[in-house]
């Protein structure tokens, strides 16, 4: 039996900033009565996994601010009115100081889809020379570049706990060892 699609009533804004909105949606629940439904909308985000010519991953290491904890990440960040391919090459660029000759998209996934209608896009980038870009005053970062088994191992041992990181690797990881594999060559 195919599930019932829901049927939006009306969609009206709460609250925005720069980077998101908070929203508030009247719906028909699945029983046909009226609901609500509170959710955060953004214009995507965009992740970039990098490979250097050693076939090192080129990643980030920031704090992050709600639990005030370092974080190692892939490059990353929302989409800012560009589209999705523009908003990975300016975050490679502004976060670990690299452009990057070729771009693939690996695929996309929704961090956190009871939450969030957002769509981060993943891309795969190689080809790597560095570059000055001026960063985001609110942001640091300390550029780090680690083998395909460093990173595996920082997940096994809970050192990587971005889910966009995790989820990013997931999709990407395939590809990066056959990459590697030609690197190697």
């Amino acid at each position: 039996m195919p599930l019932k699609r829901l049927q939006t009533l009306s969609t009206g804004s709460i609250y925005k900033n720069p980077y998101w909105e908070y929203r508030l949606d009247n719906y028909t629940l699945p029983n046909g009565a009226p609901g609500e439904y509170h959710y955060v909308h953004t214009l995507g985000a965009a992740m970039v996994v990098a490979l250097d010519r050693t076939g090192s991953l080129v990643l980030v290491k920031q704090i992050r601010y709600l639990l005030m904890k370092e974080s190692i990440e892939f490059p990353g960040g929302g989409v800012k009115g560009e589209d999705f391919l523009l908003s990975a090459k300016n975050e490679l660029a502004e976060e670990a100081g690299f452009s990057a000759a070729n771009w693939t998209l690996v695929g996309e996934f929704d961090p956190y889809n009871g939450v969030t209608d957002e769509i981060c896009r993943v891309y795969f980038a190689t080809g790597l020379e560095e570059v000055v870009k001026e960063k985001d005053p609110s942001e640091e970062f300390e550029v780090l570049k680690l083998t395909a088994d460093e990173f595996q191992s920082l997940i096994d041992e809970g050192g990587i706990w971005d889910g966009m990181t995790l989820a990013a690797w997931g999709l990407v990881k395939k590809t990066v060892l056959q990459n590697l594999k030609e690197v190697v060559r």
